[in-house]
């Protein structure tokens, strides 16, 4: 009995030690954390060029949008916050998923306007490559600006294959030279500890002059997604005061990007529709008024992450789509289904005319 009390004792001060190391292991977490977490300003100018050159005010604009998901999420994906358990491809696999999104940009490299999400630097999950600068590579006579909405230095979930160092963002190319680009913070944010790790997200802001002494804004969004809808309907607010008070001034709007919710109203032409959060969340219809929302509703633009994608199997959705003011008229809308081959997103492309 004597051996067996010390045996016992011994292994309740084993435990203890244990779990004290475990508090200061988790305490020293946190402060790492709170010390290094990417803080941005509401708004970042980026660039502010005066004197450039004025644009035709009945231009016409040949757009794309696609998020990339950092050429990590190809059909063989089924990745761990959706639902699956992968945290990240193989590096063969990710380099091809490069390579494809690389040849896809080039082929487009004419479009006036290229709106791009979930673009890496250096990131553990796309094996520490720079996507950014492979990109600029493809285009590089083109315009391009990169607005950071998650930097970690270390996330760590999930707890025993961490996701660990993570620094992406949106990246808007335009072949068009704008004079002011500036990035700019959507309020509302993850509850604590959760927001030390996740994304701080933002739209990025290319402004263009204009011959009738107007300015064109073209807008770059990526929606918070994985929350219970608050955050997208406050996003949705504060993107509405900021765009409706351009218009009022004369200006022309595009807004495009992965929105992670449905259109208002939208009623798919599509099979296996997505009934999850993305469904259930629609832009409020009138939000804004008089305005367009552009999309094709044949093909989805996004699929479920849960397993790897199979055609006509997997759940799909619609997320990626424009936003137009009165003043722009929109001339075509088409989804270039790629089969979610190298992303679980699907390109849009679109053209627009400004009225003048």
């Amino acid at each position: 009995m004597k051996r067996l009390a010390t045996v016992l004792k011994i292994g309740l001060k084993l435990i203890a030690v244990l779990g004290i190391l475990m508090s200061l292991l988790l305490f020293g977490l946190l402060l790492f954390a709170t010390l290094t977490r990417y803080r941005p300003a509401h708004e970042e100018v980026l660039m502010l060029q005066k004197g450039a050159k004025a644009l035709p005010a009945d231009l016409k604009i040949e757009a794309l949008t696609w998020n990339i998901g950092y050429a990590g999420l190809g059909d063989d994906m089924d990745f761990f916050y959706d639902g699956g358990k992968q945290v990240r491809s193989d590096r063969q696999r990710t380099m091809e998923n490069l390579c494809a999104i690389k040849a896809f940009l080039e082929s487009q490299k004419e479009r006036d306007i290229i709106l791009l999400q979930e673009v890496d630097r250096n990131a553990k999950r796309s094996w520490e490559t720079d996507i950014y600068s492979a990109i600029q590579e493809v285009i590089p006579d083109a315009s391009h600006f990169f607005a950071v909405n998650y930097r970690s230095p270390f996330v760590p979930v999930p707890i025993f294959n961490p996701l660990g160092k993570v620094h992406s963002g949106l990246v808007t190319i335009s072949n068009i030279r704008p004079f002011h680009v500036s990035r700019h913070s959507y309020p509302g944010s993850y509850p604590w500890p959760g927001r030390l790790f996740n994304l701080q997200r933002c739209f990025l802001l290319k402004r263009y002059e204009l011959s009738n002494g107007r300015q064109l804004l073209v807008v770059n969004t990526h929606n918070s997604a994985f929350d219970d809808g608050s955050q997208r309907y406050r996003q949705m607010e504060f993107l509405q005061e900021k765009l409706l008070a351009e218009y009022q001034q004369g200006n022309y709007i595009i807004a495009g990007g992965d929105w992670n919710q449905c259109p208002p109203g939208f009623s798919p032409d599509f099979q296996n529709h997505v009934f999850d959060y993305n469904e259930l969340l629609h832009i409020p219809k009138d939000i804004f008024p008089g305005w367009q929302w552009v999309y094709d509703p044949r093909f989805p633009t996004c699929r479920r992450l849960q397993k790897p994608y199979v055609s006509g199997q997997t759940p799909t959705t619609l997320i990626d789509f424009y936003l137009i003011s009165p003043n722009v008229e929109l001339i075509e809308v088409k989804t270039v289904d790629l089969g979610f081959i190298n992303s679980d997103h699907n390109p849009v492309s679109a053209s627009f005319r400004l009225k003048n």
